[in-house]
């Protein structure tokens, strides 16, 4: 089973796995400047709808090889069904042992709390499937990002360049640092979906 074949639900998004469908939506999130000058590894703007699939199209061959609980996810907001960022939770360089949780928003849906939200949905799928602890990387300059990942919970561990080649903070996640009183739902699944988890 792939990480990204089980959505996973809260009370204000769906994470699921991307389609190519979603390339006009996923442009206004990785093409805006905002966003992209913040990834890491370093990635430039993307330039337009052709190359907005092709990086789709490159994402979801790579989660085809990704073992559970790693994956991409599209972020979809409940009320209006619209794609409103991506999650990820994938091993990071150069060995692969440590396992990064991350996100990113379109900025017009900053400030809402749904990085918060995110960040619990996938740590309770990782910590569920016997990951013991997960880590952010932040670029130094990006306090907004740091902000968020200390109010979920997450602990400086200290500052590194050995992923890609960045200077980066290290925040790290354990199951017994979350703070569950810092969202208002409960991760769920839907009946279909716990089907899914259980018999692939």
């Amino acid at each position: 089973m792939t990480a990204t074949t089980l959505a996973l639900v809260t009370d204000r998004l769906t994470l699921r796995p991307w389609s190519l469908d979603d390339a006009p939506t996923a442009l206004e999130v990785y093409g805006h400047p905002e966003v992209a000058r913040w990834l890491s590894p370093a990635m430039d703007r993307v330039a337009d709808l052709a190359a907005m699939r092709l990086l789709l199209q490159q994402w979801i061959a790579e989660d085809l090889r990704h073992v559970a609980p790693a994956g991409r996810w599209a972020i979809v907001r409940n009320h209006d069904h619209r794609v409103i960022g991506g999650a990820i939770l994938l091993p990071l360089p150069p060995g692969n042992e440590d396992l990064e949780i991350g996100w990113q928003l379109t900025p017009s849906a900053w400030g809402d709390g749904y990085a918060t939200e995110t960040t619990f949905a996938l740590a309770h799928w990782a910590f569920g499937r016997g990951v013991n602890e997960l880590f952010a990387v932040v670029r130094p300059e990006n306090t907004l990002a740091a902000a968020t990942v200390r109010e979920n919970g997450m602990r400086w561990v200290g500052e590194t360049a050995k992923y890609f080649g960045l200077d980066l903070q290290v925040f790290r996640l354990r199951a017994a640092d979350l703070d569950r009183l810092a969202v208002t739902s409960d991760l769920r699944l839907s009946d279909q979906e716990t089907h899914e988890a259980d018999t692939a």
